[in-house]
């Protein structure tokens, strides 16, 4: 399989441990594997070593306690460590009595955190890893993107639907139920899809229990788990209120990956046309930047904007430093424009953009002295990783 060059750097100082979050099949392991080859590599998926030590937690301390020194120059590596909570006692004993560096990779900190189990109190810095981003990706095509989603291997493969199929079954099964995370794994796995097809929209957490056949909580709790073990983000509105008041007080979710999103939706975008692609289009873009922010260790607020009179800004960074509107369309309509115009005229953002399929860059200065951006999304995503909106 083709080897992607992925562009995190995971720079660390020598001896600082790290923990390394990211969904299941973001490429977590290849990434480690490559980048530090000389590690000691423990994998917990292995049924052998997770028994052993899952039985015996102390194995770990006595085992790294024999190892050559020279092995332990390079950072210890425990991929799946969410699955025995117990090694993290272990792991800081190992920290604080031997120097010893390690990388903790998983796919979900919820039943750490749900054990109340040892986080190494700051000792390990937190990362993020995510999807194929732009930049990663030779020859990048925006509709395979769309339909097979950024996920490595799934990206390149040709028999996508059975790929997607199993992913989400892997996930259902692997993450929630071996998790214990739900009782109702019938329920989830309902709520999972109807997830899909309310993708970037405003939740209406009742209509979306009554269609499941659990209650609104629930529903709620669901979304909680899927932002928990990283398959979603919340995406809350921006509430700084001047002129207008807002409409909304629920977020959006947004699924980590726009081809796990429609395949759930059972969705097929065969053009760079209509409403679904329109909507692919603005998952994308979020994908994109949230990698951007996640990647460089941002505290960066991401938000959506919305009045009572359903002006709306797709996307809002930096308490409202960015305005980003999406369009998938070369030439954006001005009706189109409106929540943004209107959002610069309250908030006057130091970049007010449109991200669209346009062949051109422009820059438009309006009589209220409201200036955008419209930018093709090339540029947009070159400026994003070139770190333009956030100096």
């Amino acid at each position: 399989m083709k080897i992607f060059n992925r562009i995190m750097k995971l720079d660390v100082p020598a001896g600082q441990s790290v923990f390394l979050w990211g969904a299941r099949s973001t490429g977590k392991s290849t990434f480690l594997r490559n980048k530090f080859p000389d590690s000691i590599y423990i994998d917990l998926l292995k049924t052998d070593e997770y028994t052993q030590l899952m039985v015996k937690p102390w194995l770990l301390r006595e085992r790294l306690s024999a190892e050559n020194p020279e092995r332990l120059v390079q950072p210890v590596i425990i991929d799946e460590v969410q699955k025995i909570p117990a090694l993290l006692d272990e792991v800081h004993w190992l920290i604080e009595n031997k120097g010893i560096a390690f990388i903790l990779c998983g796919s979900s900190a919820r039943k750490l955190k749900r054990s109340g189990v040892n986080l190494l109190g700051g000792r390990a810095w937190n990362y993020a890893f995510y999807p194929l981003v732009y930049k990663e990706i030779p020859d990048f095509d925006l509709l395979r993107a769309f339909n097979h989603g950024l996920l490595p291997k799934y990206y390149l493969t040709e028999q996508i639907g059975r790929a997607l199929r199993a992913y989400v079954g892997i996930y259902l099964k692997e993450e929630i139920q071996a998790e214990s995370l739900v009782r109702n794994l019938p329920g989830f796995a309902k709520f999972l899809d109807i997830a899909g097809f309310c993708n970037g929209e405003l939740v209406d957490y009742t209509n979306i229990a009554r269609d499941c056949g659990i209650d609104a909580k629930t529903v709620k709790a669901y979304y909680q788990i899927l932002v928990d073990t990283l398959v979603a983000y919340a995406i809350e509105p921006f509430t700084h209120k001047l002129k207008r008041e807002l409409i909304v007080a629920t977020p959006k979710y947004y699924l980590f990956d726009v081809g796990v999103s429609n395949y759930l939706a059972k969705k097929t975008i065969t053009s760079l046309n209509g409403f679904d692609a329109g909507n692919s289009f603005e998952h994308f873009i979020l994908m994109e930047i949230m990698a951007y922010i996640g990647m460089n260790g941002l505290d960066c607020t991401v938000n959506f904007w919305r009045t009572k009179t359903q002006l709306e800004v797709d996307f809002v960074l930096n308490n409202g430093k960015v305005a980003i509107e999406v369009k998938l369309s070369e030439d954006p309509f001005a009706k189109d424009l409106k929540g943004l115009l209107a959002f610069c005229a309250d908030y006057r953002p130091k970049h007010a953009l449109v991200v669209c399929n346009s062949r051109y860059k422009r820059r438009i200065e309006i009589e209220s002295g409201v200036v955008y951006d419209i930018l093709p999304w090339r540029d947009f995503l070159d400026n994003l990783w070139a770190g333009k909106y956030f100096c």
